[in-house]
């Protein structure tokens, strides 16, 4: 999965699909599904981008960015994301976090913010 280092964002408000997992080891086939799962949804209605990370232990942490709740509950019910989620319950994540959140606000920097 190679999404943008820093994906390109509308003026808020959109939403993050905020995405915490811990691959088990080993995980054959992960990398391969990550790859397509990506490309799909990126051609998915409403998809805003990507943000994406794994240390050495397997710890990864994707942040996908959407238009609304709407394009969020398509994205979920989309067959191959559907397998994808049942593969990774059954054989590669040890454990899991998904967080839904409004993105209210959005800076960027280095100067960020000024107060």
């Amino acid at each position: 999965m190679t999404p943008e280092r820093f994906a390109p964002l509308p003026t808020p408000p959109y939403y993050a699909v905020i995405f915490t997992n811990q691959l088990a080891d080993p995980a054959p086939g992960y990398e391969a599904m990550a790859d397509q799962i990506f490309e799909r949804a990126q051609a998915q209605p409403g998809y805003l981008g990507a943000e994406s990370t794994r240390d050495g232990a397997g710890l990864g942490i994707t942040v996908s960015y959407w238009k609304d709740e709407a394009s969020i509950r398509a994205w979920k019910a989309v067959s191959d994301h559907m397998v994808a989620q049942k593969h990774g319950i059954d054989r590669w994540y040890a454990h899991y976090t998904l967080r839904v959140a409004k993105v209210e606000r959005a800076y960027e920097g280095p100067e960020g913010r000024h107060l």
